[in-house]
């Protein structure tokens, strides 16, 4: 029986495996994003979306964005007809050109959010709310999307 390793040509030593030179660029690529994971620079921010939960009840829907170091001055939440957008910059705290900093992980930069929500809200129906470091937004329904939700009775042929 033969084996399926390819041999080199003096036919002991099974030879080298020719290498893909995609395989090898890809591998180059991943390395280089890998780096980035740990770039130490000091501007790197990294990503600063909010973690959101969004909830819905028959009058409202309702969200929540953490934006934990940020004020209400920071952030600007915006609505053009079914998408609502959250903005909000974070300035960096490390102005002190004094300090050596031998390790800075807090985040700063700005961030863009956007949500599709399943109508057109009226900005004159959306609240928002900003307590320790949540952002909270409460857009009431209008009343064609209530009344658009109906159960429909099935009649017998």
């Amino acid at each position: 029986m033969q084996s399926l390793t390819p041999r080199s040509s003096r036919g002991g030593t099974p030879a080298e495996p020719s290498r893909d030179p995609f395989q090898t660029l890809r591998q180059e690529i991943n390395d280089l994003f890998s780096s980035f994971s740990t770039f130490p620079s000091r501007s790197w921010s990294g990503d600063m979306s909010p973690r959101l939960d969004v909830s819905e009840t028959d009058q409202e829907l309702d969200i929540d964005a953490e934006l934990p170091g940020f004020d209400e001055k920071d952030v600007e939440v915006t609505l053009a007809g079914d998408t609502l957008t959250i903005r909000g910059e974070r300035q960096n705290g490390q102005e002190d050109k004094g300090k050596n900093y031998h390790l800075s992980e807090r985040r700063w930069g700005s961030f863009t959010r956007s949500i599709t929500l399943p109508f057109d809200a009226d900005p004159s129906d959306v609240d928002a709310k900003f307590e320790k470091g949540v952002l909270h937004i409460a857009i009431k329904k209008p009343l064609s999307v209530a009344a658009k939700t109906a159960k429909i009775p099935i009649k017998n042929a």
